[in-house]
């Protein structure tokens, strides 16, 4: 008999069988290779899994929602500042009346965009501010 059909291991006990290594020193029954072999596919073989494979539950809906809530962040982060910006700029007085309707204008439309698309996404205003730990949040909450 050989390893794979089940022989006994190094202590001659017959426990060892499909104790998986795992501190019994034992030898490992592999079934999906004695499966394959008794249904006569000699190409089988075992799926190739890496540690970082069984940490990642990775699908392409959540893959797709992760990397748009990071972008839409980035995008919102980047809207914010402009927008402040152009506060600062229209308390300052130095841009005209059209520029500030300009200005305004451009501003509503990307926030109508980016609400649009968060919720295309299913993502929520929350959901794009991220937790910085000790410095707080990304985004400001006001």
């Amino acid at each position: 008999m050989t390893a794979a059909h089940g022989a006994t291991g190094p202590g001659g006990g017959g426990g060892a069988v499909g104790t998986g290594g795992r501190g019994g020193g034992g030898v490992r029954r592999d079934e999906a290779a004695e499966l394959a072999a008794a249904l006569g596919d000699t190409r089988w073989q075992p799926p190739r899994v890496t540690p970082l494979d069984r940490r990642l539950a990775v699908d392409r809906d959540s893959v797709e929602r992760g990397l748009a809530s990071l972008v839409l962040t980035v995008i919102e982060l980047l809207r914010q500042l402009m927008e402040r910006q152009a506060l600062r700029r229209v308390d300052l007085g130095d841009l005209t009346e059209e520029q500030v309707e300009r200005i305004g204008t451009t501003l509503m439309a990307l926030e109508e965009q980016m609400t649009g698309l968060r919720e295309y996404f299913g993502l929520a205003p929350e959901d794009l501010n991220l937790d910085l730990g000790p410095l707080g949040p990304l985004l400001p909450t006001d």
